[in-house]
């Protein structure tokens, strides 16, 4: 076959100007499990609506949308949003600039006085706290993984954006159990003041961060590729009780190399794990997958119609994520 020099040439050009994306994450990480309390600090979400002088008044705005100026002052939280909100009190109309999705838009807002109050008829917040696991610190950056899965603030279900945020250390005090169309958690006391390291991103695949705690060293454990990842025993490590992390056996029933994020199907398998939760709890997420003394994953969903069952995302993903 003859192959044209001037196609090979500029074939050959392209390739030069073509960037190259270079993940290079570490072979060995620190093994997680344990409980992290978290705190994300976002700008200020419109959540929901309430009735002035018994009835809703008319907005633009809907559910989701964040507020980033009242007029021409610019809003990062709650209080910004009242103080700027003080200021034009008695005026008819406020101009409202919003975020919906990637897209700028502007309203017009009132203020109503109800009880010697004036109010917007808006919900809003500005930040999430909850708990969760720690999956790895990759040592070489100390940059951490955890959760491996989005945060979602609860009432929209929509991700919050990271303006500021930290991962702290807390302690489970008690578990509501789990039963089938009706997932337990996690309860725990935070501790906001011992500060593990701080939150960059939440992303689809977990959040990331620098991780400023201390860590053991000798806790190192090797990455394993998806192609290692087998249908079989596997035991999964997380915290039930203080600041305990324990291991659990689990079985691992199907590998799904083509889903994002729902890449390994297991089912609880340890009587222990199953007397104290009854299955899978929220505050699990993150939990470190292990398999022939590799780290190839970690827990991030529960299956309600039989929550002894759940999905795991591989370890390479949020490997991958952290280093972008």
């Amino acid at each position: 076959m003859v192959i044209s020099m001037k196609k090979f040439i500029v074939f050959l050009c392209l390739s030069l100007f073509c960037p190259l994306s270079v993940l290079a994450y570490s072979d060995e990480v620190i093994l997680g499990g344990s409980t992290i309390g978290i705190n994300i600090e976002s700008d200020v979400m419109v959540i929901g609506f309430y009735k002035i002088d018994g009835k809703y008044h008319k907005s633009d705005l809907v559910e989701g949308d964040i507020i980033v100026k009242v007029e021409d002052i610019e809003i990062h939280s709650i209080n910004d949003l009242s103080a700027a909100l003080e200021k034009y009190v008695g005026e008819d109309e406020i101009t409202i600039t919003y975020l919906r999705g990637n897209k700028k838009g502007t309203t017009q807002l009132s203020l109503y006085l109800e009880d010697g109050v004036y109010k917007t008829g808006l919900y809003v917040k500005d930040g999430v706290t909850g708990i969760g696991t720690l999956t790895f610190i990759d040592p070489a950056t100390n940059t951490y993984g955890a959760l491996g899965h989005e945060v979602l603030e609860s009432t929209t279900s929509k991700i919050v954006e990271v303006r500021t945020g930290s991962i702290f250390e807390n302690s489970i005090t008690s578990i509501d159990s789990s039963s089938n169309g009706s997932p337990g958690s996690k309860n725990a006391k935070f501790y906001y003041n011992h500060i593990y390291g701080d939150i960059d991103k939440n992303t689809q695949f977990g959040i990331y961060g620098t991780y400023t705690g201390k860590y053991d060293e000798a806790s190192l454990i090797e990455v394993a590729d998806p192609i290692e990842v087998q249908v079989g025993p596997a035991v999964i490590y997380t915290v039930l009780e203080n600041e305990l992390v324990e291991k659990f056996e689990i079985e691992i029933t199907k590998i799904n190399e083509n889903s994002e994020i729902k890449n390994i199907s297991f089912e609880i398998t340890d009587q222990e794990l199953l007397d104290k939760t009854g299955g899978v709890v929220q505050g699990m997420s993150g939990s470190p997958i292990v398999q022939n003394d590799k780290l190839i994953g970690a827990v991030t969903h529960v299956v309600t119609d039989n929550v002894t069952t759940g999905y795991g995302l591989f370890i390479t993903t949020m490997l991958e994520e952290s280093e972008k």
